[in-house]
């Protein structure tokens, strides 16, 4: 019933197609005027039940030119939204084979035909024309810079995405404040350029070259400040360097960025501060983060450093304390944890009752996501900054409920 009503409607738009292209090259009378053969054995394949030897006739059928290029390409979409990229690309391929086309449509049809490449997965080709098309094209040059992102991000080709991202953003100037935010498939560009340079900084950090990587990651909040991934990354290269201040420093940011990813930060920001015997402004730096931005690994960690400091009896009290107004799984895991005894031997299975409850709760808590994507609802079980659902970047979440929390 879908293919009928798809191909009748692919059927009166090349009728339509047809007769504009012969109104004003031909002169019809009501005698002589008629379909070609052509649209005729289309027709039939149609009402047959043939629709794949319908749109083969129905193309023979229209001509070529200027006025009948729109039905062509409206074609080819069609085809290539139904997964039928093969046949889109000969329709777009047997456009560019006219030579008489003017040049601003010969260039929409090159378009259409690299989106046909990116539909059937040759990216090569399709990267080939789209850089053609920035370089010959005013009308399509933009549009093909954010097709070749989208390309250079799927092939994690970071340094080139970024080129086409910079390219994308307005120019600076006096006036760059009036100028509207690009977005890319719903996110902001330059949103979308901070992840490429910290995913760009992860590969130069991992070859060993610290100094590029470093620059990458300033980069990366230049373009957009509020990027707490690239503070954490920039907190962690410089805490394995030994620069610990530096690190303290970056990690300092995550709290004005995005106080959801405080947690992230709790590990390096406890080595480095661990690393200047400075343990105690760590404590209070995180009991004033867990007073502002209260959540439960903020919460376990305060209970750590009152572990610490004042035993546990009193890390006991303030769990419970919390718990009680707002529950927990992971903090009642971790209050278990502190009511168990030390074990006498080393029986890999649980002996008395807390240890039983502490080993199911660790189970469920493991079994569940831990992470959401803001966007489109996308879990995870770890933190991941790139949503494979929805393709946006760093809209990953804790998941606050007392299920996973």
């Amino acid at each position: 019933m879908n293919d009928a009503l798809v191909f009748a409607l692919l059927f009166s738009a090349v009728a339509c197609g047809w007769w504009l292209g012969r109104r004003g090259s031909a002169r019809l009378n009501s005698t002589a005027a008629g379909l070609p053969s052509q649209y005729y054995r289309g027709l039939n394949y149609l009402l047959d039940g043939r629709p794949d030897g319908a749109i083969d006739h129905f193309i023979s059928a229209l001509e070529v030119n200027s006025e009948t290029l729109e039905t062509h390409i409206a074609l080819g979409n069609v085809l290539r939204r139904r997964g039928e990229v093969d046949r889109a690309i000969r329709i777009h391929q047997n456009l560019l084979a006219r030579p008489d086309l003017p040049r601003v449509q010969m260039h929409l049809a090159h378009l259409e035909l690299a989106r046909d490449y990116i539909g059937a997965g040759l990216l090569d080709r399709a990267e080939r024309l789209l850089l053609d098309l920035v370089t010959e094209s005013d009308e399509q040059r933009d549009v093909s810079r954010q097709h070749l992102l989208e390309i250079y991000r799927s092939e994690s080709e970071w340094a080139q995405a970024i080129e086409q991202a910079q390219a994308l953003l307005p120019r600076k100037g006096l006036l760059r404040s009036a100028s509207p935010e690009l977005h890319l498939s719903g996110q902001s560009v330059a949103v979308q350029m901070a992840h490429f340079y910290c995913e760009l900084a992860l590969e130069l950090s991992a070859s060993g070259n610290i100094d590029e990587a470093r620059k990458a990651l300033v980069r990366a909040l230049e373009s957009d400040s509020g990027c707490a991934r690239a503070a954490l990354e920039l907190g962690k290269l410089e805490a394995a360097a030994g620069n610990h201040k530096r690190a303290i420093e970056a990690l300092s940011r995550v709290e004005s960025q995005d106080p959801d990813f405080l947690p992230e930060a709790i590990p390096p920001l406890r080595e480095s501060y661990r690393a200047l015997a400075e343990e105690q402004a760590l404590a209070e730096y995180l009991s004033s983060c867990f007073d502002k931005h209260p959540s439960t690994p903020l919460m376990i960690a305060v209970a750590d450093d009152i572990l610490r400091d004042r035993g546990s009896d009193a890390a006991r009290d303030f769990l419970a304390s919390r718990l009680a107004r707002v529950p927990s799984l992971r903090g009642l895991l971790k209050l278990i944890r502190l009511q168990q005894k030390p074990p006498a031997t080393d029986t890999p299975e649980p002996t008395d009752s807390l240890s039983m409850l502490s080993m199911l709760l660790d189970r469920l808590i493991e079994e569940r996501p831990a992470y959401r994507c803001e966007h489109c609802g996308f879990s995870a079980k770890h933190l991941l900054w790139f949503c494979p659902g929805c393709k946006y970047w760093g809209t990953f979440r804790t998941i606050r409920t007392t299920q996973t929390e």
